[in-house]
């Protein structure tokens, strides 16, 4: 039986999604998650095997980089982007970052189901509707990285969980009652971010977190 998260900020999205997938008898929903910061919280107490995630999720952290922090630290999970998002720069980006699978949100449950039973196999699958180039492919498989981001790939895990809380407004007291640390860590996280991309307060933590696609408004 392979446990599945499902990610999505709409609930009749995740109550449709979960009723779906709990038919089959290869899967079980076990918990859900509304937000980026929500989702990586929950695959990091463990259990899940099969993430089922949207790509926009606001406010709060991009999907895209949901993706790359859970499949850089739980390579384990096997994750399946479903999005509505048909944009080659999205799908290009999402299996880069180390989703299994696209799907969008416009296809039938067919091609979820395909992907799923994919995944199952360990096997990477890409909805039927999106055609990928050998140039999509060469995006997708490059070793690149972003001088953008430089600053944010040097960011602990913790303080990659901190930085969207931060742009959205949430007090110390509230960061901390959300990620289970006290309020002198997470202002210790706070001047770490703030040093190591060479910002000086909270607007240009917002315009960077914006320019860089590290957040959903």
């Amino acid at each position: 039986m392979y446990k599945v998260l499902i990610a999505d900020d709409h609930a009749v999205v995740r109550f449709g999604l979960s009723t779906l997938v709990n038919k089959q008898p290869e899967f079980q929903v076990v918990d859900e998650a509304a937000n980026g910061t929500d989702t990586y919280l929950r695959v990091e107490q463990g259990d899940i095997d099969i993430l089922i995630m949207d790509l926009s999720m606001p406010p709060g952290e991009s999907g895209l980089i949901t993706t790359k922090r859970i499949h850089d630290n739980f390579p384990k999970v096997r994750i399946l982007i479903l999005s509505m998002h048909e944009e080659q720069e999205y799908i290009n980006q999402a299996l880069h970052n180390g989703a299994m699978s696209y799907v969008l949100k416009s296809s039938s449950d067919d091609e979820l189901l395909h992907a799923l039973h994919h995944l199952m196999n360990g096997q990477q699958y890409v909805d039927q509707n999106i055609k990928l180039t050998t140039d999509d492919l060469a995006k997708i498989n490059q070793d690149g990285a972003n001088v953008n981001l430089e600053g944010y790939k040097g960011l602990s895990k913790r303080e990659s969980e901190v930085l969207p809380l931060i742009t959205l407004g949430y007090s110390n007291k509230e960061i901390a009652s959300e990620l289970f640390i006290s309020t002198k860590t997470v202002e210790a996280h706070k001047a770490n971010i703030m040093a190591k991309l060479h910002l000086k307060n909270r607007a240009e933590l917002i315009r960077y977190a914006i320019h860089n696609k590290l957040i959903d408004l």
